[in-house]
């Protein structure tokens, strides 16, 4: 019994999965978002009623209207009026 618990521990341990946020474009103009993962800076342009996933390991994103904001990942972003509303 004990061998099987620290097995379970282990495969808990190990177990990660990595899930990337999902933005999804509700305005009537394409936006451009600014994205920051691991270093590296990628413009992605987003055309009315578009969805992207971003963000497998984390990121910083800035918006149309200059805000920035931290993701995670697993996170449901939508653009409405420039602005992002996290869920």
């Amino acid at each position: 019994m004990e061998r099987l618990f620290y097995a379970f521990l282990m495969a808990s341990a190990f177990a990660t999965t990595a899930t990337a946020a999902s933005v999804t474009n509700t305005d009537s103009q394409t936006v451009v978002l600014v994205v920051v993962e691991d270093g590296k800076r990628v413009e992605i342009e987003l055309q009315p009623g578009d969805q992207q996933t971003i963000c497998a390991s984390g990121c910083f994103v800035t918006l149309p209207d200059g805000d920035r904001i931290g993701l995670e990942g697993g996170e449901n972003v939508e653009i409405v009026n420039g602005s992002a509303v996290v869920k």
